[in-house]
Formats: C-alpha cells, sequence, structure tokens
C-alpha cells in the first residue's frame, strides 16, 4: 500500500518534465502527511463583543489535513510542488464548516552558474463559513545565486482574489516583488522580501460622509508589503520577523497600515517530545480614522492582531506522531469597544506513510 503512494506522488512531479526529455539524470524526492485533530473552539463563529457579557460560542470540531510535496532535479531543470487539502466538521455551527485546497507549483532552469529563470503559480479555494473565496497568482522570475549563501529572486506576475460573500472585494492587481536570503553560516539565516501590487476593484470609490462627489470612479488600492526576518537552527531553533503592510486607497475608508512582529522557537525535551511556540503582535493605523473594508483573511486565524500558540509533540513510532496544542487569539479595537477573543485546543495524530 505504502509503494503506490510514493509512486503516484513522484509520478505527478516527474511526469511534466520526463516530457522535455530531461529524465534520464532525474532525482525525485516526495513525502506525504496525513494529520487529524480533535480540537475545542472557544468561538467557533468568530464573533466580537463589547462589554463583558458574552453567549457561549464554544464547541467541538474536527480537522484533517492531507499534505502532499514533490521536488523533481535534472541537470538544470527543477520542478518543485505541494498540495494541501482539509476541512474542519463543527457540531454546534454547522455554518463554520470548511473545506480549503491550495497548491503551488515552481518550475525553473538553470541559463548560468549563478543565474536562474522560471515561473511559478499558486492556488487557494476556500468553501464554507463565512470567509469563502478563491485566491489565484502567477509570477515569472529571475534568480541570482552567487554562492551558496547568498540569493536573490526578482519576481513579476498577476494576482486574482474572488470573494463570494460579498464581490465587491474581489480584485485583480499586477504584482512585481523581491526575495533576498542570506546565510550566515549553518545556524544562522536572514530574509528579506518586498512586494507591491495595485489592485483595482468593480466598485465605485466611498466617499466622506456629507461630502458630494464631484465625479465617480472606481475603487484602486495601491498595496505595499515588507518583511524582514532572522532564523537560528542549533540545539534550540528560533524565528524573528517583522512584517509591514500598507494599503493606500481612493475610497474612503479603505486605507491601513499593519504593523507585526512575530516570533517562532523549537527545543527537543526530554521522553521524544519537541516543544513547538509561536507569538505575535499587531498594530493598526487608519489614516481616515474608520476601517470599512470587509476583514480579508487569506490565511486562517490571522484575523486577529495578537497570537499565541504552543505545540508539544511526540513520535508513537516510525510513521506516527501525537500531538497537544493550544491557542489564543485577540484583538481590540478602542474606537467602539469591540474586541475579538478566542481560544483553541485539541489533540491530534500525523501519519506519514
Amino acid at each position: 500500500m505504502l509503494r503506490p503512494l510514493r509512486r503516484l506522488l513522484s509520478a505527478l512531479v516527474v511526469f511534466p518534465l520526463a516530457l522535455a526529455g530531461g529524465a534520464h539524470a532525474a532525482d525525485v524526492e516526495g513525502q506525504l502527511r496525513v494529520a487529524g485533530r480533535l480540537m475545542l473552539d472557544g468561538n467557533a463563529p468568530r464573533d466580537f463583543f463589547q462589554g463583558e457579557s458574552r453567549p457561549d460560542t464554544t464547541d467541538a470540531v474536527f480537522g484533517l489535513l492531507v499534505t502532499a510535496e514533490g521536488r523533481y532535479t535534472a541537470d538544470r531543470w527543477q520542478l518543485v510542488g505541494r498540495y494541501d487539502g482539509g476541512g474542519r466538521k463543527y457540531v454546534a455551527f454547522p455554518s463554520e464548516d470548511v473545506l480549503v485546497q491550495a497548491a503551488a507549483l515552481e518550475g525553473s532552469l538553470a541559463v548560468g552558474e549563478t543565474l536562474g529563470v522560471g515561473v511559478e503559480g499558486r492556488a487557494k479555494d476556500r468553501r464554507g463559513g463565512s470567509r469563502a473565496y478563491t485566491d489565484l497568482a502567477a509570477f515569472a522570475f529571475l534568480e541570482h545565486a552567487p554562492d551558496a549563501r547568498l540569493s536573490l529572486r526578482l519576481r513579476a506576475g498577476a494576482h486574482r482574489f474572488l470573494y463570494r460573500p460579498d464581490f465587491s472585494a474581489s480584485f485583480g492587481s499586477p504584482e512585481v516583488g523581491f526575495l533576498a536570503r542570506f546565510r550566515l553560516d549553518k545556524r544562522h539565516a536572514f530574509t528579506v522580501t518586498g512586494e507591491y501590487g495595485q489592485r483595482r476593484y468593480s466598485t465605485s470609490v466611498r466617499y466622506p460622509p456629507g461630502t458630494t462627489p464631484e465625479w465617480t470612479g472606481r475603487r484602486q488600492d495601491g498595496v505595499l508589503m515588507a518583511s524582514a526576518g532572522y532564523s537560528y537552527k542549533g540545539p534550540l531553533s528560533l524565528g524573528l520577523s517583522y512584517s509591514y503592510l500598507e494599503t493606500s486607497s481612493n475610497s474612503y475608508g479603505e486605507s491601513v497600515q499593519r504593523h507585526r512582529l512575530s516570533g517562532t522557537a523549537g527545543v527537543r525535551l526530554p521522553w521524544k517530545l519537541t516543544l513547538l511556540a509561536q507569538g505575535a503582535l499587531g498594530l493598526n493605523a487608519y489614516p481616515d480614522g474608520v476601517f470599512l473594508s470587509p476583514e480579508i483573511t487569506l490565511l486562517d486565524d490571522e484575523e486577529a492582531q495578537h497570537m499565541l500558540s504552543l505545540k508539544l509533540a511526540r513520535p508513537l513510532g516510525e510513521r506516527v506522531d501525537v500531538e497537544l496544542s493550544f491557542a489564543m487569539y485577540g484583538t481590540e479595537l478602542s474606537r467602539n469597544g469591540l474586541f475579538y477573543f478566542r481560544q483553541v485546543g485539541g489533540v491530534g495524530l500525523t501519519w506519514r506513510p
């Protein structure tokens, strides 16, 4: 049973380049993981509250995630692919049931000792719950790697986002960006990224209350994203990153500036235990004094400015791991007194063929 799974995963990666005639010197890698979790969600509908009293929205939820990864390398070609598919099933809040699929594919060609070109694409589709969307992006890139310690990638492409609950939040955008990695030695590494896009919407511009517009036009947002990170790999694994997002819109109440500081840590403990921790602090600013756009979240659980999660894992054998996890998410809106708080805890099993 296990060999056919490995062969299937390898075939998904190898077949496209085999047609190009480069399979004679192929190096193929692939892996598959299946994870199931039983969790208790303290705020299943992800509601905001005001004051100390709030209804009980705790619910039990079962989650399942399948992850497949593959890499094909032959001479000057390389193809890397990844697929994630999973879902969550709630007991008391079936409206929050969700099914998510995501895929990414990248192909590159070395055109010199230090230069490479390629294309990359990603797709994500979320069905169910209150945040159903489809997110698509495709890019061409140029990469320069003068040695094993340094690499620089420049990319340009297009991004399309479709938000089903409110189509006015859907957009199309040309985007450009860069990624720079520098490895100081085997343990210390630095990463810097930047991206800019000009998002175009089908809806009209919103004007401040009490004003009479002299013209009407379509909403357009300039979106700038930048981040810098540091990682350490040793007896203790550490990661620290800062990210900045600025959305400058010609529509009233759509502009926002976001700062986010994130950290991760992992350490081996006695009895084959591994402890993983992750935390983040966020700060938002609104140039218009208000923020009227729908909160569009492309990643689960990033609707909160602040978060803290802990995970304790231990292998039960060569192919199965058991884990205990707990996470907290929170946001406070000082202008209207609304706050958001959510706790999620559970137990899970991960199987690798």
